[in-house]
């Protein structure tokens, strides 16, 4: 048998965009197993470019801004869906578009369109679902490794992870008075994707985050697919309200001795 066990269940998949999307990777090793992968995307015109690269995937349309697109996505896929066994929530967004600005100069319509597309979105898919997921169903969402360290470049969204990681804790409190679903995240460290490439001098803090893993190479967003993956199938049952960090040891490892004498070096 294989060891996830999650060959033949049906996993609803948010967040596609192109082939360096976490939720791509995911939906690869979760179709490797023999899960049936279901897609959700933003727009119409998303759609269209993700079908060239899942071609024959079932893809959604729901612009999670907008909670009766949430609660109609609920409605057409149990029409052909009858149960869920999995949800993986890889979605987040910040306007960066007037370029690095310091913290406490952030726009209050740009924090709150952030939380309510990176966060809310969470409570609001699970809301709508919980009548068509599996009582033991797994929901994943993806956040970052730490939100404790002032990453300039991140910015607002840092904040944002953070209270997706509290709303986790939540979901599985409220949903454990009528089933055993669970929610998760994996936290992951600094990965090579488009959306990433949006955020001010990201490449900088990228090539950086790799010199401080253990093993000096980046973390890619196949280890984080696999984690998900993991967290989905019921070899993880006795993980519920947690974040998994997911970094190649980065976290362990800021007084790298090569580190501290190049950065010294260059003082």
């Amino acid at each position: 048998m294989d060891f996830l066990d999650i060959a033949g269940k049906t996993v609803l998949v948010f967040g596609v965009a192109n082939k360096k999307s976490i939720a791509f990777s995911v939906g690869e090793v979760l179709s490797e197993a023999k899960a049936h992968v279901i897609y959700s995307v933003q727009s119409t015109e998303r759609k269209e470019s993700v079908s060239k690269i899942l071609p024959g995937a079932d893809i959604f349309v729901c612009d999670v801004e907008r909670e009766h697109e949430i609660k109609k996505l609920a409605e057409d896929i149990s029409k052909k869906y009858p149960k869920i066994h999995g949800i993986v929530h890889s979605i987040a967004f910040a306007n960066y578009e007037e370029g690095l600005k310091p913290f406490h100069e952030t726009k209050k319509k740009d924090f709150l369109q952030s939380i309510d597309i990176s966060c809310y979105s969470l409570i609001a898919i699970a809301n709508a679902f919980k009548d068509i997921l599996d009582v033991k169903a797994s929901v994943v969402t993806i956040s970052i490794s730490t939100t404790k360290m002032a990453a300039e470049p991140y910015g607002f969204m840092a904040p944002v992870k953070a209270a997706l990681d509290s709303t986790l804790c939540f979901l599985a409190k409220s949903f454990s008075s009528f089933s055993q679903i669970r929610f998760n995240s994996v936290n992951a460290g600094l990965l090579k994707t488009s959306s990433s490439a949006g955020i001010p001098e990201y490449l900088d803090y990228y090539l950086f985050s790799e010199q401080l893993t253990l093993r000096k190479k980046a973390l890619t967003t196949k280890e984080v697919a696999n984690t998900v993956a993991f967290l989905l199938s019921e070899r993880s049952s006795g993980i519920n309200a947690q974040g998994i960090v997911v970094d190649c040891g980065m976290s362990v490892n800021y007084f790298d001795k090569d580190i501290i004498k190049k950065a010294i070096r260059f003082q």
